[in-house]
């Protein structure tokens, strides 16, 4: 028979899922919540577009308020934003996605990508990562009851996954390879051949791939290639995308899936009973987006690699040895001249020079070592705390 009374029961800890308690907080947000308790901080930190929304999305966002859009939309999205999306992905990549049947808007591509993983994983199936990645791809696949399989990757190869590295490590459990590209934190871009052997090794062994390419507009020099393109891989691709980096509207919180309609439908019965729909305001101003915001997107991607090359350039220069990224809006150089461990350097480096960075080990076990500079800051902060950066590193290169 159980005790009650005072003192006996179960203290408030006890309530919690043994799942939640064993994920930590995001590394990111760590740091974050540091800026606001430290004066004079420059952050290069959050990866967020430090622009505003492009004047005609907001416009159209404040006249759907005026004309009383407030109400819920269907649980798929408004059926002209899934019909614009459609027409968009199918010019821009030649993937034909049927509006009413393959394309789900969502939450933000954050929730996208917990929905793809709750819809798909069994529990203790596994899903194949790279490392370092997205903060979130490893807790997420922990809470849908998966198992997070990372795949080493490194700055000698341009931190791209390869698929003769994910091979050996294929079970009989493995369910999916979920990858990001252009990717956070790394910068690094997928090249088409890379993609097409990842695509044929999925086919081979019979997995899903979810490919997160919510940076896909932020690629310097070349063309994105968008991994549901590639011949044969739609049917095992569930496609993740948004508004967010593209067009500066993170807060928006609208993103999308785009996959064959049984995974859609099962991603739906997940949406319908969580969000419902995303904000009806937001999705107007995303279909402003995709109709109108293509000038601005690019005016901005022409700031990001002005700073882009500056950033890499200087902390070269500063000894911090870091490859040019071929996309989104992060360098990853390494810390590794000033014998720290990359939290000690984050920490460091925000207390004696008030600069933000985030520590590599963030991004997973071969993320140790770097750390990540964010260049969607306006470039007089870049400028200043790569000064503060390089004060920082000498002074810990000589005595530490």
């Amino acid at each position: 028979m159980s005790k009650s009374g005072p003192g006996t029961g179960k203290k408030p800890n006890d309530f919690i899922s043994q799942k939640v308690a064993s994920i930590s907080p995001s590394g990111i947000r760590k740091f974050f919540d540091l800026i606001s308790t430290t004066e004079g901080v420059i952050s290069l930190g959050v990866g967020e577009p430090d622009f505003s929304t492009p004047w005609r999305i907001r416009e159209a966002a404040i006249h759907s308020i005026e004309k009383g859009y407030t109400m819920y939309t269907s649980n798929y999205g408004l059926p002209e934003l899934r019909q614009v999306l459609a027409q968009s992905l199918e010019s821009q990549y030649g993937t034909g996605y049927h509006p009413e049947q393959e394309l789900l808007i969502t939450c933000g591509v954050s929730e996208a990508l917990d929905l793809a993983l709750r819809a798909v994983i069994n529990p203790g199936e596994e899903v194949i990562i790279p490392d370092p990645c997205y903060v979130a791809y490893s807790p997420c696949i922990s809470l849908a009851r998966g198992i997070p399989v990372p795949v080493p990757t490194s700055m000698e190869t341009g931190f791209a996954i390869r698929a003769g590295d994910i091979e050996p490590r294929i079970t009989q459990k493995t369910k999916s390879i979920l990858i990001g590209y252009p990717s956070n934190p790394t910068g690094a871009v997928m090249s088409r051949e890379e993609l097409s052997q990842i695509a044929a090794l999925a086919e081979k062994h019979d997995l899903l791939v979810i490919s997160d390419e919510i940076y896909a507009g932020l690629v310097y020099g070349k063309e994105h290639t968008c991994f549901s393109s590639l011949p044969g891989a739609k049917d095992r691709t569930i496609l993740l995308g948004g508004f967010s980096k593209t067009y500066a509207m993170t807060g928006w919180r609208v993103g999308y899936a785009a996959a064959n309609k049984d995974i859609i439908e099962s991603m739906l019965k997940i949406h319908q009973y969580t969000a419902l729909c995303a904000p009806i305001m937001a999705q107007i101003a995303a279909i402003e987006a995709l109709k109108s915001g293509e000038a601005e997107a690019q005016k901005m991607l022409q700031e990001y690699d002005k700073r882009r090359r500056i950033m890499v350039k200087r902390l070269n220069d500063l000894g911090l040895s870091c490859r040019e990224p071929g996309g989104a809006f992060y360098a990853f150089p390494s810390i590794k001249v000033t014998g720290m461990r990359s939290e000690e350097f984050a920490r460091r480096l925000l207390q004696e020079e008030k600069v933000v960075v985030v520590p590599g080990s963030s991004f997973g076990q071969h993320g140790e070592g770097f750390c990540r500079c964010c260049y969607a800051a306006p470039l007089k902060e870049i400028e200043e705390a790569l000064k503060r950066i390089g004060t920082f590193v000498r002074r810990h290169r000589a005595t530490d």
